[in-house]
Parts: structure tokens; C-alpha cells; sequence
């Protein structure tokens, strides 16, 4: 059924030119428990968090726009409750609306073995040193003692590439490479959103990075992106197809699209999903396989 469903969606896209969404990001709540350099989403005096009913009605208006993969973000959505309801609740209830697969990303400052969702992924900025810098003093450690508590099948790591952290690369994909714990990881680039603009790797180290990163890719290290997604992304000048894409923020609004768009910062856009889908939309074999062994 998900490949059938997968072929027809991408017939509507690609020749009818129908823009409906394949996958929604439900921020669930922008509550957290850490302060990192780079983020824009925490509100730290007056945090939100939806009811399950709210984010049933999210869920549902997602389902029937066209999308069939679902990822809960925050925030931090391990803190999420609703009465006795906890983030299971909304991943069982997202299979029993009719999603394919739902995904949680977390900072990992929490236990969440207990977690149902079909994808982990562990929000990692690279090794101790450089981790601690932009999340806090004893997150690496917090975050490396829950991970090891977690039999799943797919806990993967992304990690944000800023102008810090961008020395640490290499190390950090060895770490994943060697780790029981940890199937892949994804990486992307900082996003200077308002107020952020200081932690945004400049062009040619982001093209030496990547660089780096197709080189380890090649050389079977468990790197999620694809290689023709990753040099889409050196000159940032390709069609953005973000529409593939739906969100639901922790206010309630809806966003057709990334919300990089609104902030008129797409031309430096770091998220590396959008050189995948270009990439997907120009029939590179590589990233079309790489997109259906995470899909799939």
C-alpha cells in the first residue's frame, strides 16, 4: 500500500502538478527542558502546549491534505502530557488515523525507551565538547546514558552544522558509524533565522563539508542523504519544493510550508531535505533509493 500510495502521490506532483503535502511536522508543544544556541522555537515565559484533541484535529486536517508520514517535534516532545496521555498516545493515534509511519526528534535528556513511534531521531551537534557549547554543560553525557537505555530498531541522529561545530564532523560520523545504538545519521546546516545569524557556516565551508561528508558517504559510513541531495545543497540555487512539507506550530497555525519561506531566508536555507527533494524531483537514483529506505 505505501508504495502504491508513494507512486500515485509522485505522479500528481511531478505531472499534474498537485501540491499536496507527502509529510507533516506537528509541533506538538515549544515547552523544553535545554536552551540551545540555534533554536527559535522555545518560549521560555509562556510555553504552549496543544491538548490531544487539538492535535487530533492537527493529525486529521494533515490526513486529509494528502500526508501519510507524521513527525512530532517540540520544544522537547518527550515533556508533552495531556492527563495520563503521553507522546505514545499521539503516535497510536496517528497509526489509527491512517499515517504510514510517525517519527519523534528529541534532545534525549530524557528516558523515552517507552516511546512507540516508528523513527527516533536524537538531536546531536556533534562530539562532548562542541554538543555542550550550544545545548548545555552535561547534555552529551545525559543524552549518551539515555540512547544506550533504547533497543530500537531505528534511532538515528541529525545533526545542525553551524560554524562551530563544522570542525567536528568527521568525528561525529565515526562516533555514529561505531555506535550499537545508532543506525544513521542526517545532517543539515544552521538556518539563520532572526537572532541566529551569527552561527550560519559560511559558503566555502560549507562546500568543504560537504565535500567531507560525500567522501565518508562513499565510503559506506552510515550517512542518511543522498550524494546528489548534498551537492544540490553547496549553491543553495536550485527550485525548493518545501511544500512537500506541511506544519502545525505549537500556536495552531498552519504553514504550507517551511517557515524559512515567511522569514524570506530561503536563499540560505540549511535544511538538507530540500536538496533531497529536488533531487527526488529530478529522478536522481540515488536519492530516490535513499528516500525509500527511510519511507519504507
Amino acid at each position: 500500500m505505501k508504495i502504491f500510495y508513494l507512486g500515485i502521490w509522485f505522479f500528481k506532483a511531478k505531472w499534474l502538478k498537485k501540491r499536496n503535502p507527502l509529510q507533516s511536522v506537528v509541533f506538538i508543544s515549544n515547552q523544553c527542558n535545554l536552551r540551545c544556541k540555534h533554536c527559535n522555537v522555545v518560549e521560555t515565559l509562556h510555553p504552549l502546549s496543544r491538548t490531544f484533541k487539538e492535535i487530533k484535529e492537527a493529525l486529521l486536517y494533515c490526513y486529509q491534505q494528502g500526508s501519510r508520514f507524521v513527525d512530532f517535534e517540540g520544544g522537547e516532545p518527550l515533556l508533552w502530557k495531556d492527563g495520563e496521555k503521553n507522546i505514545s498516545d499521539l503516535v497510536d493515534l496517528a497509526k489509527n488515523i491512517g499515517f504510514f509511519s510517525t517519527t519523534v526528534t528529541t534532545n534525549a535528556q530524557l528516558p523515552f525507551g517507552h516511546c512507540k513511534a516508528d523513527s527516533l531521531w536524537v538531536s546531536m551537534d556533534g562530539l562532548q565538547h562542541f554538543h555542550d557549547m550550544i545545548r548545555g554543560e552535561g547534555s552529551f553525557e545525559k543524552l549518551e546514558e539515555n540512547v544506550k537505555k533504547v533497543n530500537h530498531s531505528a534511532l538515528n541522529i541529525n545533526m545542525v552544522i553551524n560554524k562551530h561545530n563544522y570542525v567536528n564532523v568527521e568525528e561525529t560520523i565515526q562516533y555514529v558509524q561505531a555506535s550499537p545504538y545508532i543506525k544513521q545519521i542526517a545532517l543539515n546546516f544552521h538556518t539563520p533565522y532572526k537572532g541566529t545569524e551569527t552561527l550560519f557556516l559560511p559558503w566555502k565551508e560549507r562546500e568543504e563539508t560537504i565535500d567531507l561528508i560525500i567522501r565518508m558517504k562513499k565510503k559506506g559510513y552510515s550517512v542518511m542523504n543522498s550524494v546528489s541531495g548534498l551537492k544540490a545543497m553547496k549553491k543553495n540555487n536550485f527550485p525548493k519544493h518545501c511544500w512537500v512539507t506541511n506544519f502545525v506550530l505549537a500556536d495552531g497555525t498552519h504553514l504550507t510550508e517551511c517557515a524559512g519561506k515567511t522569514a524570506s531566508i530561503c536563499d540560505h536555507c540549511g535544511l538538507c531535505m530540500a536538496g533531497e527533494m529536488y533531487s527526488m524531483f529530478t529522478f536522481k537514483p540515488d536519492t530516490v533509493w535513499a528516500g525509500l529506505k527511510v519511507r519504507m
